[in-house]
């Protein structure tokens, strides 16, 4: 009975322990920014996102991008045809120390880019819409990759102290 109790209540300390840090209340001073298609249309950079209340254990900052390809579809002749479907990016992933720790609980995103990319494999022909139901003579050439989406967390010790969702207006919403 007293084992049971007396792991009862470290479970019950560390449970204090993570829910306090988990629950620190971290003031946004100026909310991040996503400037989607910077530097091109496959990037997101997040600028201007300074934060308060870190205290000293670092906090990192991580952007994840989504996204969406096109392509040109090349019959067997060369010519090419726009692809009917667009086929999913594979996503693109960046992380920043936000520098807090030496920075009395203050820290600063400073232009933080990830890029979405083309899938590896390319997708098949049939799979992007060239030369109608079930062609294999026609390839897949020239991707452009579109960022459509992108999110944004900042955590500490593994647990999540600030998360935001982007889409094309840059200012995003909370998660």
């Amino acid at each position: 009975m007293r084992k049971f109790l007396l792991l009862t209540g470290a479970a019950l300390f560390a449970l204090a322990l993570t829910s306090s840090s988990a629950l620190a209340a971290v003031n946004v001073k100026r909310p991040p920014v996503a400037d989607f298609g910077t530097p091109d249309a496959a990037s997101v950079t997040l600028f201007g996102g300074n934060f308060s209340g870190l205290g000293s254990v670092p906090a990192i900052a991580t952007l994840e991008v989504t996204g969406t390809v096109d392509y040109d579809c090349a019959n067997p002749q060369g010519h090419l045809s726009p692809g009917q479907n667009p086929v999913a990016a594979q996503p693109g992933l960046a992380s920043q120390d936000l520098g807090n720790a030496d920075h009395n609980g203050r820290g600063t995103i400073n232009d933080l880019t990830a890029t979405a990319t083309a899938p590896d494999p390319a997708p098949s022909a049939q799979e992007v819409g060239c030369g109608g139901g079930g062609s294999t003579q026609w390839t897949v050439v020239n991707p452009v990759v579109t960022v459509t989406g992108a999110h944004l967390t900042i955590t500490q010790n593994g647990v999540i102290v600030f998360c935001r969702n982007y889409t094309g207006d840059g200012t995003g919403t909370a998660c």
